[in-house]
């Protein structure tokens, strides 16, 4: 099968989803439970708690979190109802799912393996600089600027599930890295109209890349995952290095200067160390 162009791709992405023969990426099961159980606002530490530790793999990555420099109080946690109650029903929200956003990064074959390791690990990295920029932004949440660092690149995950039974993309690299870097924020787009995700976090997969976005005066967290992506990637061959940071908005808005070297501002280097070792 040969595509002309993106769009070609594209619309046999929406062929192959009308069809039922491609599947979305979905959250696990108890990310959406926490996430509509805190929703509803009813919830108390001991339901949420119950929920959780259904999932042994998931308590144990919680209860070491919750004891990771980044939320550490004065005592050592050992339960999950300690956990929850020290992390709040907003940070579990978004926290858990985090934590099992890795699963959705795991291939069913080995062929295109380092495809999504390299994703899932630029996906942390954008992650780790979202969590720490957002202490410029008060308004916005870290959690949830976390959470949108991880999800900007959710649209590469359907293409490589895609591509994997086709030999022009498979047995050729340089082809499948340009497919993946123009294709994915349109996917990104139709996964989010999926996901019961909040809206401000919706437009990130494919708003991202687009270097004029402008959604009003205050930050949002499209700009902050706009500035990390673009700090993570100085110093490679990725195509948006060439990017003038001075006409892209985003900066202004989260009032740091386009040539400023963020990771040498005090404290961030740490913070994006302590959040990358946390989702790894």
């Amino acid at each position: 099968m040969q595509f002309k162009s993106v769009q070609d791709f594209l619309e046999h992405v929406q062929q192959e989803l009308n069809a039922n023969r491609l599947i979305l990426p979905t959250l696990p099961d108890i990310a959406i439970k926490v996430r509509d159980t805190v929703n509803k606002g009813e919830a108390t530490a001991h339901d949420l708690a119950n929920m959780i530790v259904t999932d042994a793999a998931l308590s144990a990555r919680l209860i070491q979190v919750a004891n990771s420099p980044l939320y550490r109080g004065s005592n050592e946690i050992k339960n999950i109802q300690t956990a929850v109650t020290r992390l709040g029903h907003k940070t579990l929200k978004s926290l858990i799912t985090s934590l099992v956003m890795q699963q959705m990064f795991n291939p069913k074959s080995n062929n295109l393996k380092h495809y999504f390791r390299e994703t899932w690990e630029q996906s942390v990295n954008v992650s780790a600089i979202s969590r720490a920029l957002a202490a410029f932004v008060p308004h916005l949440n870290p959690d949830e600027a976390m959470l949108a660092g991880l999800i900007h690149q959710i649209g590469k995950l359907p293409i490589l599930m895609l591509v994997e039974n086709m030999p022009e993309f498979s047995d050729s690299p340089s082809r499948l890295s340009k497919l993946l870097e123009k294709a994915h924020p349109a996917i990104g787009k139709i996964i989010m109209q999926n996901w019961t995700f909040p809206e401000e976090l919706k437009a990130v997969p494919y708003q991202y890349i687009n270097f004029s976005y402008d959604s009003g005066p205050k930050a949002d967290y499209v700009d902050l995952v706009q500035v990390a992506f673009l700090q993570s990637i100085v110093g490679t061959d990725h195509p948006a290095t060439r990017v003038d940071w001075s006409t892209v908005p985003a900066f202004a808005k989260l009032g740091i200067a386009p040539d400023s070297e963020i990771l040498e501002i005090e404290g961030v280097s740490e913070e994006i160390e302590l959040a990358q070792m946390l989702l790894n």
